[in-house]
């Protein structure tokens, strides 16, 4: 007879199982290989079988009596409930019939596998060339669930599919070898005989030319001709439909818990105000006279913020990382194993990304982590932004926290690969703050960046909750992140159009974020001098991406824990 435990734990493997073959590309992100040579089904009917064997999962966990489990597998229990529910609950307002945009999506995400491949054996090249071979299909099945969206009223925003043509376009190649999917073949590990590599060196660039190029080139032209043309002139997801309980959902989804849009706008109203009065007391340490117009400009336009080649832009992002490793220690009990690196975003998707982003690395040491810094247009990408952007990024914003997770040995793997966006996010915010404890941002200017960044996601809640649920156009959004932050308009364009493709997504930051920072004061003002930051960063950080409910617990009983 199985235990509760043995059942529970066997909800957990299948789950994840059912999860990879639903989703290959997931799969090979964290690491596991079986499904390498294949790509997802983008059919209708996937998503829904999909959704009912998540409705499955939901009955056999509801079975379960969590009440002999241990506390840890009573979280385990506690998490497993609340993301298969909201997942659900996700599939069920069929946001997926809205797969592409300038932001994001298929298009430009399936490039970046190559970035995680493995590419050791000639299996694992013929894998590849499988995945390849099937991406005009998989083209095709997005074509056709982007034609079911416009039939049941899921029409894109127009403003967030500008510029996607030119990032179908550069896929759209003659020369085989000069696609970006040809970069494995262009250097074959050691032991690979000749015949192998003019055998797979082929069969790539008939796939490239057979798959690749035909895929982009259906993708390109329901856009032009069908997508395109159908785009809204509305930005708001309330208008998509039932959009007004989909952006309820999706507030709920992203920062686990439940605020209403308002609620969460006048947050972000308060918190522009408070950062506001910090950044004129910054500008003042700077000795310029004008008012904030005038400064924010100063910081946009003038030269001595900006670099002229990615090289330099790389070299002081790792100069900053590399200073803030070694003060690491001061701030965490324990670290990760696990490196990281230092890449440029692909040409490919620069011209519509952010201005740097990270991918996770592996567990077991067989993938570092990456930062990815955007080189595209260094006149929008500040000298005064690095220390906060880098060390939300990599250390000891996402790649610290991250590694940590993937590293839980103990924990399931839903657990260890999957979370929520208001830790995951709130956390990297909160590390851009620690800064300040070791010795960063003391020029006025890295200050003033840091303050920035700090506002422009409290802007994101006003912004996205104006956007989507509140009746503000795409301009009051623009404005409204140029007139609080330094950022310059490319990004601010970018990032604007990223909310609008995305809703709820920019709520995370700022709201994790404040509930860690509350956590800390709390239990600084509870422990008095027993505080000890670098025990309290273990609490947070090492049961792994959990909802900020569950975080509040955790740390309210490790208070508890203390003698009196």
């Amino acid at each position: 007879m199985p235990t509760t435990l043995s059942t529970l734990h066997h909800l957990f493997n299948d789950h994840w199982d059912a999860w990879m073959r639903f989703d290959p590309l997931t799969a090979t992100y964290v690491g596991d290989q079986r499904f390498n040579d294949r790509l997802p089904s983008a059919k209708e009917d996937a998503y829904q079988a999909w959704r009912n064997q998540l409705i499955d999962f939901r009955t056999r966990l509801e079975r379960i009596d969590p009440q002999p489990l241990s506390p840890s597998d009573q979280l385990n229990y506690d998490l497993f409930k609340h993301l298969v529910e909201d997942e659900i609950t996700e599939l069920g307002f069929n946001n997926y019939r809205l797969p592409i945009s300038r932001s994001g999506g298929f298009h430009i995400f399936f490039p970046d596998i190559l970035q995680v491949m493995p590419f050791e054996t000639t299996q694992d090249y013929a894998k590849y060339i499988s995945r390849l071979a099937a991406f005009e299909q998989y083209a095709q099945e997005n074509v056709e669930l982007m034609r079911l969206g416009l039939r049941t009223g899921y029409l894109p925003p127009a403003c967030t599919l500008s510029e996607v043509d030119q990032q179908l376009k550069a896929h759209i190649v003659t020369n085989p070898t000069e696609s970006v999917f040809y970069q494995p073949f262009k250097q074959f590990p050691s032991h690979f005989s000749e015949t192998d590599r003019k055998r797979l060196s082929e069969t790539a660039e008939n796939a490239i030319l057979g798959s690749i190029v035909p895929g982009y080139s259906l993708l390109l032209q329901f856009l032009e001709k069908e997508y395109l043309p159908a785009g809204r002139e509305s930005i708001a997801s309330v208008d998509l439909p039932n959009g007004e309980a989909f952006y309820a959902h999706r507030i709920h989804y992203y920062t686990s818990l439940h605020l209403t849009a308002r609620q969460i706008h006048q947050i972000g109203l308060d918190e522009v105000k408070r950062i506001r009065s910090e950044m004129d007391v910054v500008i003042k340490k700077t000795g310029w006279k004008g008012d904030m117009p005038s400064f924010l400009e100063f910081l946009r336009t003038d030269p001595q913020f900006y670099v002229t080649s990615p090289e330099t832009l790389l070299e002081k992002t790792a100069l900053v990382l590399k200073r803030m490793d070694g003060e690491l220690p001061r701030l965490f009990k324990t670290l990760p194993r696990m490196p990281y690196g230092i890449r440029e975003v692909p040409d490919y998707a620069a011209a519509g990304e952010t201005s740097a982003y990270y991918n996770p690395g592996l567990g077991d040491g067989t993938r570092a982590g990456m930062y990815y810094v955007n080189t595209y247009d260094l006149p929008s990408r500040p000298l005064y932004e690095i220390e906060a952007l880098s060390l939300h990024e990599a250390v000891p914003g996402h790649h610290l926290q991250l590694a940590l997770q993937a590293e839980l040995s103990e924990l399931p793997m839903f657990r260890r690969y999957s979370g929520y966006t208001s830790f995951v996010e709130g956390w990297a915010l909160y590390a851009e703050r620690l800064g300040l404890e070791v010795g960063f941002y003391t020029d006025p200017y890295s200050d003033f960046g840091r303050l920035s960044y700090e506002m422009w996601r409290a802007c994101r809640l006003v912004a996205d909750t104006g956007m989507h649920a509140l009746g503000w156009s795409r301009q009051q959004g623009i404005d409204h992140l140029a007139e609080n932050t330094s950022s310059t308009l490319l990004n601010i364009i970018n990032e604007i159009d990223r909310y609008i493709a995305w809703p709820g997504q920019a709520l995370a930051y700022k709201i994790g974020e404040l509930k860690i920072s509350e956590l800390r004061r709390r239990a600084e003002q509870k422990l008095g001098n027993k505080f000890n930051l670098r025990e309290f960063h273990d609490i947070i950080l090492l049961s792994g991406a959990v909802s900020l409910d569950i975080l509040d617990k955790l740390v309210d009983d490790w208070i508890a824990s203390y003698p009196q």
